[in-house]
């Protein structure tokens, strides 16, 4: 498997999540206990961090974890995007918006101000990717399967989308992952 390289700050609209090998980004209810003891890259965080300028997601993973922050730390503009704002209990750096995600998309572009915009949510990452308004997908498989829960993409009927790996010298290549299975 080719070189991990940080990202830039670019301005691109990137769909980042960590998931398990079976394509699920939560559990049931959006349960996260199974990335206990899952370790990532050395930097990886501080990484995106470093050039993240907004993030976008959505109601129903807010109300999972409400006032909960990427990263746990990262302290820019969150917007969650939600049919109702007005019952959604105020936060610091969460604006609750109620817009089509083009908009939502051109909102946090302004406020991240030339730096890369996060979108931390299947259902929006899905409809972004239809429209065409998603730059990258960065994913962090985790050796894990799960069998249930959120998928990271789940649009039954649609046509399938080629993705070019940013990673090596062969954009058409396949990934190749080995695991051992935990008794």
């Amino acid at each position: 498997m080719d070189e991990w390289t940080p990202p830039v700050a670019a301005g691109k609209v990137i769909w980042h999540f960590s998931m398990t090998l079976d394509g699920f980004v939560a559990g049931p209810d959006h349960d996260l206990s199974w990335m206990e003891g899952i370790t990532g890259r050395d930097g990886l965080v501080e990484a995106y961090i470093e050039t993240l300028g907004a993030v976008i997601g959505g109601r129903r993973g807010w109300d999972a974890f409400p006032g909960a922050r990427p990263y746990g730390t990262w302290d820019g503009p969150v917007f969650v995007l939600t049919h109702h704002p007005q019952d959604a209990p105020p936060a610091d750096g969460v604006t609750f918006l109620d817009v089509d995600v083009a908009e939502a998309v051109e909102i946090a572009r302004e406020a991240a101000g030339g730096r890369n915009i996060e979108v931390h949510s299947p259902t929006i990452g899905a409809e972004l990717l239809a429209r065409g308004l998603l730059d990258q997908l960065d994913l962090h498989i985790a050796p894990v399967l799960l069998g249930d829960g959120i998928r990271l993409y789940d649009a039954v009927g649609r046509d399938p989308i080629r993705l070019r790996n940013l990673l090596g010298d062969d954009p058409h290549r396949e990934v190749d992952l080995r695991y051992e299975v935990v008794r």
